[in-house]
């Protein structure tokens, strides 16, 4: 096969990815789940820091618990913003069926005491957006690996709203920073392709 071949081959792979949500109950293998972690460190990232950790939760009580203590902080804050109830417990109920439905969940996490120190905040924040851009390389490299392997994966950022919950429940250094969730597993749909903007709307060529 031609290296051209290969190169459109691959576009088309990149682009045929799908964030899945349902899955098969079917357990991913950890020879499958170590793999596909060995590829999403090679991820670029700043200062070449790595600052990437991954909590792999396949323990269903743990899960439970988590998601249980993250749907309180939750109920508490969707309340707080006036909705109703019933609409509440509804979101909950979602978030918790997709949270629990996937054999693998991956809480990523960002280690900021890797990034370099600074007597200003511009600067800080600067070094801790960094950090938080080379996560989310890696976490997306993640998930195409996931799906070279023939699984499903989906992004859910519902860490970001409880990291203190996930810290304590989990057991993470103080230094570990709760970024997303990515849920794997065998998929149990085929979601048609979402719209996506044309060239025209999101890039500038000067």
């Amino acid at each position: 096969m031609s290296e051209a071949i290969r190169t459109v081959d691959l576009q088309e792979f990149l682009c045929s990815r799908r964030s899945i949500r349902q899955f098969l109950p079917d357990q991913v293998p950890s020879e499958v789940l170590n793999r596909i972690l060995q590829t999403a460190t090679w991820a670029p990232s700043a200062h070449n820091r790595q600052p990437w950790r991954f909590v792999i939760i396949r323990d269903q009580e743990i899960k439970k618990f988590l998601v249980e203590q993250m749907g309180a902080k939750f109920r508490q804050d969707l309340l707080s913003d006036g909705i109703e109830q019933e609409q509440v417990e509804k979101q909950i109920a979602r978030s918790r069926g997709r949270l629990l439905g996937a054999p693998v969940s991956i809480l990523v996490c960002q280690d900021t005491s890797l990034g370099d120190d600074y007597p200003d905040a511009s600067r800080r924040q600067a070094e801790f957006l960094m950090g938080v851009q080379s996560v989310a390389l890696a976490a997306g490299q993640l998930l195409l690996a996931a799906h070279a392997a023939g699984l499903g994966g989906a992004w859910v950022c519902a860490p970001l709203f409880a990291q203190e919950i996930a810290r304590r429940v989990l057991d993470l250094p103080a230094t570990w920073d709760p970024q997303a969730f990515l849920l794997l597993g065998y998929p149990a749909e085929d979601p048609a392709p979402r719209p996506r903007l044309g060239l025209s709307e999101v890039a500038r060529f000067i």
